[in-house]
């Protein structure tokens, strides 16, 4: 069988690596990704080599008076930004805002890896099946006097196993085709504060780097980052295969699964989490009166109907998506959730601040605007 992966929102589903400052030039409201190889061939054949050099040890980007030509002859991919004022935002960008995540990719070109999809659809079959006293258990556990490194896998192995015990046995998920770059975009996005106004009071603010955030109505004086991401309608096609082996009943007894398992089973554990998720982030999008981003928001809630209906599923996935975005538990506000954050010591001062945690979305813009988040997906199986 085939499984379709379809963009909502854009999305970047990444492999680690990064276009750093002197790896590409901007020109033509374009990232021009330079073929450095071709430039050190053709340099070395003149005295211009050392200067280049020189100038790739210490410069945070390449000076375009002088090696502009390379943007337009010595480019192996062209990447157009998303909207034409970016190109003024990079500018005056400095530091990590220059380096640009990009899209998985092999010798083939960019693909979805299959282990993304399944990650997002193990999420959703955790939060289906996590309760708080499975929660309270975890908290209980970190408390005593030898905690243990990894406290959660015995709940994740209970609830759905782990390795060759995983439900998530059930289905496999390819990697999906190669597709052609000419899809994707450089999309700017800016990360959205909760700035307390009072009690139960919040306005919006934009964060800056390394710290602090600029009023909410001024997006262009924060901290901008740019993203090589799919668009909205963009689909990523790959091969899915359900192991209707694993169900039968002497298997699953001997693997500890309590219920059988199906495919629907899977998709509707990740539309429940996915209706959790964005009502999350509905509430986030009242507090802050993003209003394109508060539509955004009821469209994908109304493609999370449709999928319903239709036996597909919503998934969130990728980069961006943050914390509660990756999370099977998103009651934020559970005391024993708080408790095992504040074992964290990157959570504590956000936790301590007495705001709605998490505080911070990674907020795509679009046309200049704050307008989604990134890595809504809608997933289906094709009947064959």
């Amino acid at each position: 069988m085939i499984y379709r992966l379809t963009c909502l929102t854009p999305v970047l589903v990444g492999d680690g690596g990064r276009l750093s400052a002197i790896d590409y030039m901007v020109w033509k409201d374009q990232v021009n990704v330079l073929d450095q190889g071709r430039i050190f061939k053709l340099l070395s054949k003149g005295p211009r080599l050392e200067g280049y050099l020189s100038q790739l040890k210490r410069a945070t980007k390449l000076d375009f008076a002088s090696w502009g030509g390379f943007a337009q002859n010595f480019a192996h991919r062209r990447i157009p930004f998303e909207h034409p004022a970016y190109s003024a935002y990079w500018n005056r960008a400095i530091g990590e805002s220059l380096n640009i995540p990009t899209f998985a990719a092999g010798a083939s070109g960019p693909y979805v890896p299959g282990s993304a999809i399944k990650g997002a659809l193990r999420t959703g079959l955790l939060f289906s099946g996590l309760k708080e006293s499975v929660l309270h258990d975890l908290t209980t556990r970190l408390r005593s006097d030898r905690p243990s490194r990894r406290p959660a896998e015995p709940a994740e192995e209970h609830l759905i196993g782990t390795g060759g015990s995983s439900r998530t046995r059930f289905f496999s998920v390819a990697d999906s085709k190669p597709v052609d770059y000419s899809r994707f975009k450089i999309y700017l996005l800016r990360i959205g504060v909760l700035v307390g106004r009072g009690h139960d009071q919040y306005s919006l603010g934009w964060k800056q780097s390394p710290r602090g955030a600029t009023d909410g109505r001024k997006p262009e004086d924060s901290t901008p980052i740019f993203a090589e991401m799919a668009p909205p309608g963009s689909a990523f096609e790959g091969t899915w295969q359900d192991r209707a082996f694993f169900d039968a009943p002497e298997i699953r007894r001997a693997l500890g699964w309590r219920e059988p398992i199906s495919r629907a089973n899977v998709f509707e554990s990740a539309n429940d989490y996915a209706a959790a998720l964005l009502a999350l982030h509905k509430i986030y999008a009242a507090r802050t009166g993003l209003q394109l981003f508060s539509r955004t928001l009821e469209e994908i809630e109304a493609r999370l109907a449709e999928a319903r209906s239709s036996g597909a599923c919503l998934l969130s996935l990728g980069w961006g998506a943050g914390l509660i975005g990756k999370s099977a538990w998103l009651d934020t506000a559970n005391e024993d959730y708080r408790q095992i954050l504040k074992s964290i010591a990157v959570y504590n001062s956000a936790l301590a601040s007495g705001l709605p945690f998490p505080k911070t979305r990674h907020v795509v813009f679009v046309n200049d605007q704050p307008s989604s988040l990134p890595g809504w997906a809608r997933l289906e199986v094709l009947p064959e």
